[in-house]
């Protein structure tokens, strides 16, 4: 088993529909951040994100279907059904709106919970958003992610090796099911305020592509993190938690 997020972190897993996700839940307070991974990722690579949030209220990280602990399911689910999931989470588990956190894929799971499940999230956080547009397509999207692991940190590739080896051998059917999403679709249903994050060295998010998602939502912020790629939130967490935490309080 993975190391928890925290020494005092409770494990849980959640069903709905045919899927199950697995939920670590650690710090107090009357605000709750939820986290949810990327693509071939896990909870456990938001361990230093979740380390700094709980010391402003409760955080909550998800394995979604198929990924970390969480089971495979017999069919590969779409973001909407993802979304879906985690929506049902929520409403299950969870007292009162979220701060909801989506990093990559996550991103997208992420804001379609805000979209077809209103009330439920009081901030979205999309942290490198996927899919640009520009190259939805498989082989332009593993060349830009190729183009950002190439000067990743050891930690960031350790992290993801690991754990795109435990997404297992349905990877790609989960990859396609990123793809199909369409971002731009749900957009303008978002009803909260939303932070856009991007690392300014990002080549799996072009800066065009992360100001198109946050003008497309009715109350959206962009912000650039330097000296960072794709992984920004993953790899020396402060400086987005810091700009989280300001975007939170405003």
């Amino acid at each position: 088993m993975e190391p928890e997020l925290s020494d005092t972190a409770s494990v849980s897993s959640f069903s709905h529909d045919g899927s199950v996700l697995v939920a670590e839940a650690a710090g107090a307070g009357e605000r709750t951040f939820v986290l949810v991974h990327g693509i071939g990722m896990g909870r456990s690579v938001f361990a230093d994100a979740a380390r700094l949030l709980r010391r402003h209220g409760h955080v909550i990280a998800v394995d979604l279907p198929g990924y970390g602990e969480a089971p495979e399911p017999s069919r590969t689910p779409t973001i909407e059904r993802m979304a879906d999931l985690v929506a049902a989470y929520l409403v299950t588990r969870v007292p009162g709106p979220v701060v909801l956190i989506g990093h990559s894929l996550g991103s997208q799971v992420a804001l379609e919970v805000e979209a077809r499940h209103p009330g439920l999230v009081s901030c979205l956080v999309l942290v490198a958003p996927t899919v640009d547009r520009a190259a939805r397509r498989p082989l332009p999207q593993i060349a830009r992610l190729a183009r950002d692991l190439r000067d990743e940190h050891p930690k960031v590739l350790f992290a993801g090796a690991r754990e795109y080896l435990r997404a297992g051998p349905h990877l790609r059917r989960k990859f396609r099911a990123m793809l199909a999403h369409r971002p731009e679709d749900s957009l303008a249903r978002v009803a909260v305020p939303t932070l856009v994050l991007r690392g300014a060295d990002d080549p799996v998010c072009p800066r065009e592509w992360c100001r198109f998602v946050a003008d497309g939502v009715p109350d959206g912020r962009l912000e650039e993190i330097p000296d960072r790629g794709h992984e920004t939130l993953i790899r020396d967490a402060a400086a987005a938690v810091a700009l989280i935490r300001a975007f939170v309080a405003s």
